[in-house]
């Protein structure tokens, strides 16, 4: 019928090591793709829907001696 105790262990053990290969790694890389604005200067990463205003805060707080568009070069007018 439907198998011992020990039947039920190992095929709940491989269902679950089938479950935990393909989702390893998935939260991080979509995380990587989302922080693609850097600064040039101190290579922080920002996410990707950071605003203007907050760069030029970033470059004015960390690097007051260098110029915005050093920092993120994105910005350029």
């Amino acid at each position: 019928m439907g198998g011992g105790n020990g039947q039920k262990a190992k095929m709940a053990r491989e269902k679950n090591l089938e479950k935990s290969k393909g989702s390893k790694g998935s939260q991080l890389e979509s995380n990587k793709k989302a922080m693609n604005i850097q600064c040039k200067i101190c290579m922080q990463t920002f996410m990707c829907t950071t605003s203007e205003v907050k760069c030029r805060e970033h470059a004015e707080a960390k690097h007051p001696k260098s110029d915005v568009t050093a920092c993120f070069p994105h910005l350029k007018k």
